[in-house]
């Protein structure tokens, strides 16, 4: 099976999703599809390859969560990811920060039309008052900075049980060692991604600065 050749049922199969995830995935892929005439969601040259690069690469994420209870908060949504994705599989207690107008409005919309529990907050991730958010149990960003930046944004809202969840690719053990000259976490576990040969998702938790 090649890559672009990878979709729902095979996606279905990956991660034993139900069909009614199935179809809230569909209606967010039909709407990504739709938005992206408009908007740049993500690079065309992904959009065939949809269930694996996007949908099961963001998937993932929900077993490496161990339960966590809380809120889940997503840093710089995008498009969607894992965020949107993570509330289309049931996880609830859902908030996405996206700085873009446009694609928050995207957010919200596929939101409401996969009829699934998520938030959305669209303000810099920095602006974000700390004391708006119930207790986070889960921080995720993919594809969004660099691994000591990420820790920079999710510093101000993690605890010490708060669980962090970062796909990276083939810079990760760059990414890691300049992190570790500012931060330092009481955990850290890196694990194959299920979407990507040469990617992992790193899990922290107890994330304090040096």
């Amino acid at each position: 099976m090649t890559p672009t050749h990878f979709q729902a049922a095979d996606f279905q199969a990956a991660t034993g999703c139900s069909d009614a995830v199935l179809a809230r995935l569909e209606i967010y892929a039909a709407q990504l599809v739709k938005w992206q005439k408009a908007i740049n969601l993500v690079a065309p040259n992904t959009l065939p390859d949809l269930w694996r690069r996007h949908f099961l690469d963001s998937a993932q994420l929900l077993a490496l969560a161990d339960g966590a209870g809380g809120t889940w908060l997503d840093l710089g949504s995008g498009a969607g990811f894992p965020g949107l994705v993570i509330a289309a599989m049931g996880r609830e207690n859902l908030v996405l920060v996206e700085s873009d107008t446009r694609k928050a409005v995207f957010l919200r919309e596929t939101a409401r039309l996969m009829d699934v529990s998520a938030t959305v907050r669209s303000e810099r991730i920095e602006a974000v008052p700390r004391e708006t958010l119930k207790e986070v149990g889960v921080i995720s960003a993919r594809a969004l900075a660099p691994l000591e930046q990420l820790f920079s944004w999710a510093a101000r809202f993690a605890g010490p049980q708060t669980l962090l969840l970062f796909p990276k690719g083939r810079q990760a053990e760059d990414e890691l060692t300049l992190a570790a000259k500012s931060w330092k976490v009481a955990s850290q576990e890196t694990f194959p991604s299920q979407s990507d040969g040469e990617g992992r998702v790193l899990r922290f938790r107890g994330l304090v600065a040096q």
